[in-house]
């Protein structure tokens, strides 16, 4: 999930879940200090990319309220494991029929009940062309979906035929096609219900946001500051909150939101900037979390781009790649708190094969200036690295472009923008000219979620403009496939046929390093890079 987040539907690659670890998490020593269950507390973020709407929310800073505010059908559980939540039960005996059951007595935050039609009415309007969803693809497998999502001209219809209310607790789901991985993908945040008062005024509701999760808002959002959640005495799901309630507070920079965490005016924060990678373990203790989870960073094009999408400038890219000294700079300046990539997926996921990328990720700047030249050379031999400037992400992006520029001669400058919004609304508006900071953290911990949702012609999250009809061809192989083995190496084909041409150059393996403050404890982190909300304590 969710540097971005979006996806095409993607079968035949079954999730094994993996469980998650905490350094330290669960208070060390202080484990037994007394407990104030109405307690809040203080958790980093950045301003959300969007209003508050599950249909339009693929970036971090909105999923991780929305994450709080809602629950689907399914949910992962602390360990990894996916466990029904909304849903009594969902079957199917072919993968491609289902029957949702739901369990009684769960309402919304503002007392209605949560019904099929709350899911049903949710997810037409979400998958809509209409209504510009970025996460519209993620309903591409539900039949009828072409007559509400055509490619072209306006829809037939505002109902996918493959939705059917069968009464209030009960609705009926066929798909076009066998989706193995469908009930997994439940998880996701395009699948929450909403109320009726979102139909009535979706602008209003994405300002004040009615879910039926463990928290609900706690007065306004406060623009670029912070969005404050508390707890939901109604809410019926199996992980109630060991808490009163949950300020997200936006930052501009991670060095200021560290400042905070080191001196107890922040109390959870997933992400320490760069430069506190050496010293934040010593800085707090057994407080410190340093563990890999389901994420990469790479470095993006726009393929769009009528110099960048020329087929030759695979060669450049290829070359970019192997002028970058990845080993030295995880070791210098991240200070081992990531791993150099050596693929598009990361070592905790299920399909992971080492060397992926080949000769392409490894460092070898002879060969890069002879593959750039026999590419025709990088457009104006200029390029930047576009990276937002709250997330810490200068002194890689710096040290990327220095040995881009040392090994080949190409001018490089990292390009900061101020905000985390500010960059995703460019990009996402197709408006990039060279080089873009990327990343992705996992939907579910399988090969198939790091291509199909990024690399697949037209998929909401291939913010890069990319297409190739083989790619695709080898990605809808693997969706088919009966077993997860075949399909993982369908994808390992479809990964081989990335490096091939390289819109994306793959950096590094991304770690949770982060920590919490004195004052709570049995703090956990998952794969996902997120906190474990509800299990978090607040000390009295």
């Amino acid at each position: 999930m969710r540097g971005v987040k979006s996806a095409t539907w993607v079968a035949g690659a079954i999730v094994v879940a993996m469980t998650a670890t905490a350094c330290g998490g669960g208070g060390g020593s202080d484990s037994k200090a007394a407990v104030d269950p109405s307690g809040t507390y203080t958790y980093y973020n950045t301003e959300p990319q969007h209003p508050l709407v599950p249909t339009n929310t693929n970036e971090v800073g909105g999923h991780y309220i929305l994450a709080n505010l809602f629950r689907g059908l399914v949910d992962y559980d602390g360990n990894g494991k996916l466990r029904l939540q909304n849903a009594e039960s969902i079957e199917s005996k072919d993968n491609q029929h289902f029957t949702v059951k739901l369990k009684d007595g769960w309402t919304f935050h503002n007392g209605e009940p949560v019904t099929a039609a709350s899911y049903v009415d949710a997810w037409n309007w979400g998958a809509n062309a209409k209504n510009a969803q970025l996460n519209s693809s993620w309903f591409e497998a539900i039949k009828g979906y072409e007559d509400v999502h055509p490619e072209k001209g306006d829809p037939k219809t505002d109902k996918m035929s493959g939705l059917k209310v069968v009464n209030d607790h009960e609705f009926t789901i066929e798909l076009s096609r066998p989706v193995s991985t469908f009930k997994q993908r439940l998880f996701y945040d395009a699948f929450y219900p909403l109320p009726k008062a979102f139909f009535k005024d979706p602008k209003k509701f994405g300002e004040n946001p009615i879910g039926n999760g463990p928290y609900q808002q706690d007065g306004n959002w406060e623009h670029k500051v912070r969005f404050k959640v508390k707890k939901y005495a109604g809410y019926k799901g199996v992980d109630k909150p060991k808490n009163g309630g949950i300020d997200f507070k936006f930052y501009n920079t991670d060095d200021s939101a560290y400042n905070d965490l080191v001196s107890g005016k922040l109390d959870i924060m997933y992400k320490v900037p760069n430069s506190a990678t050496s010293k934040f373990q010593t800085d707090l203790g057994d407080r410190a979390v340093n563990e890999p989870y389901g994420g990469i960073t790479t470095i993006a094009f726009p393929m769009y781009d009528k110099e960048w999408g020329k087929p030759e400038k695979a060669k450049v890219r290829q070359g970019l790649s192997m002028a970058i000294d990845r080993d030295t700079i995880v070791k210098t300046v991240l200070k081992d708190a990531y791993d150099a990539a050596d693929g598009w997926v990361p070592t905790v996921v299920e399909g992971y094969k080492k060397d992926a990328c080949g000769e392409y990720c490894k460092f070898d700047p002879k060969k890069a200036k002879k593959l750039i030249k026999e590419g025709g050379g990088v457009p104006g031999n200029k390029m930047t690295i576009t990276f937002n400037n709250d997330g810490g992400h200068r002194d890689w992006a710096e040290a990327v472009c220095n040995d881009i520029q040392q090994n080949t001669g190409v001018k490089c400058a990292a390009e900061p923008k101020p905000t985390f919004q500010q960059v995703r609304n460019e990009i996402t508006s197709k408006k990039m000219s060279s080089g873009f900071r990327m990343a992705w953290v996992q939907d579910f911990p399988n090969i198939a979620n790091f291509f199909g949702e990024q690399y697949r012609t037209g998929a909401g999250a291939n913010d890069m403009g990319f297409s190739d009809k083989k790619m695709d061809e080898l990605m809808d192989k693997a969706d088919k496939a009966k077993t997860v083995d075949e399909s993982n190496e369908l994808y390992a084909q479809a990964q081989k046929r990335l490096t091939e041409q390289m819109p994306s150059i793959p950096l590094f393996f991304d770690h949770t390093l982060g920590g919490y403050s004195d004052k709570v404890q049995n703090v956990k982190f998952d794969t996902f890079r997120q906190a474990i909300w509800t299990d978090v304590e607040v000390k009295k």
